[in-house]
């Protein structure tokens, strides 16, 4: 009986192994193959020889893709000719770009926020564009996308407290490309955060979030948004208090707003006292630039947006 007993107890722990190793070939992410040279930048921090790249001397009108996830990095727009040898851009997509010192305790190492590959480094003060700032990247850590070949994308605009938390959260959720913290909603033209603050304006705290329909649908992100804030706090949200912390939807067309609607009718059904307000959408103001991606720069988490199951 013994002996049966320690055969049926090893074939179980066979059985155990095969399953974990079996979940965790299923856990696992799968990224595009690369070659060993690519290997030698991208995952072990090279750096190709200076005027070598593909888009070094390139300014074709599209997105740059990690080479390895194929997240979206870097708009054309933004990329501009430094002669330094490598491809140039003064600024990346919101929530894109992860920042850490280098190795050699003198540089900032810039790598992709999406699978962390290594891309290149950012330089500042050098004075080469209004920005100021230099993200010299090696071309063999990218892929280019025209314009053409971009999948089409939409934007959706949701106002739930702090900018900086709603911001965070939805710049981590799948199918989103950007989120952009701004004002929406005042009669002044051109406020800053200031004058948002006093009160005066009108104006809430917005993200403008731009997504793939093909990835993600309008209600997906509505109902991510009722999750990421307490939609019944009627005078701002947490311990932020004031109108330009109220929280709002800001509808493109009829479909988001009866979309919108249709949600704060199911929270009602189950009990919620829903008193976010559902507003056409009017002009974004994109806030100052040290408002956008503030908790990833100060490697933080958002403190009065936590994600809760709703729906």
């Amino acid at each position: 009986m013994k002996k049966h007993t320690s055969i049926l107890a090893f074939m179980c722990f066979i059985l155990v192994l095969i399953s974990c190793k079996q979940g965790a070939t299923m856990n696992k992410k799968t990224y595009n193959q690369l070659t060993p040279e690519e290997e030698k930048v991208i995952v072990h921090k090279g750096t190709e020889a200076p005027f070598s790249g593909e888009y070094n001397d390139f300014f074709e009108k599209g997105t740059y893709h990690c080479k390895r996830c194929n997240a979206p990095l870097y708009r054309s727009k933004d990329k501009f000719p430094s002669s330094c040898g490598w491809p140039s851009f003064d600024d990346e997509i919101n929530g894109a770009i992860r920042r850490e010192m280098d190795t050699d305790r003198k540089r900032t190492e810039i790598q992709c926020a999406a699978c962390g590959i290594h891309l290149g480094h950012v330089f500042e003060g050098e004075g080469l564009t209004e920005k100021n700032t230099r993200h010299c990247v090696n071309s063999i850590s990218l892929t280019f996308v025209p314009d053409k070949e971009n999948h089409h994308t939409a934007k959706a605009y949701f106002a739930g407290g702090c900018f900086w938390g709603v911001e965070y959260l939805f710049e981590h959720k799948q199918g989103i490309i950007s989120a952009v913290s701004g004002y929406m909603g005042g009669h002044m033209e051109n406020p800053s955060y200031q004058d948002v603050c006093s009160g005066n304006t009108g104006h809430l705290e917005v993200v403008e979030v731009t997504y793939a329909p093909q990835k993600v649908t309008y209600e997906n992100l509505a109902r991510f948004f009722f999750e990421i804030h307490d939609p019944t706090q009627i005078n701002g949200q947490g311990p932020d208090i004031g109108e330009q912390y109220l929280s709002a939807i800001f509808y493109n067309n009829d479909d988001e707003k009866k979309t919108a609607y249709k949600l704060i009718d199911i929270l009602k059904a189950k009990g919620y006292k829903i008193v976010t307000k559902v507003l056409p959408a009017g002009k974004f103001c994109k806030a100052e630039d040290y408002h956008q991606n503030y908790y990833d720069k100060k490697k933080q988490k958002p403190y009065c947006h936590v994600y809760q199951k709703k729906f």
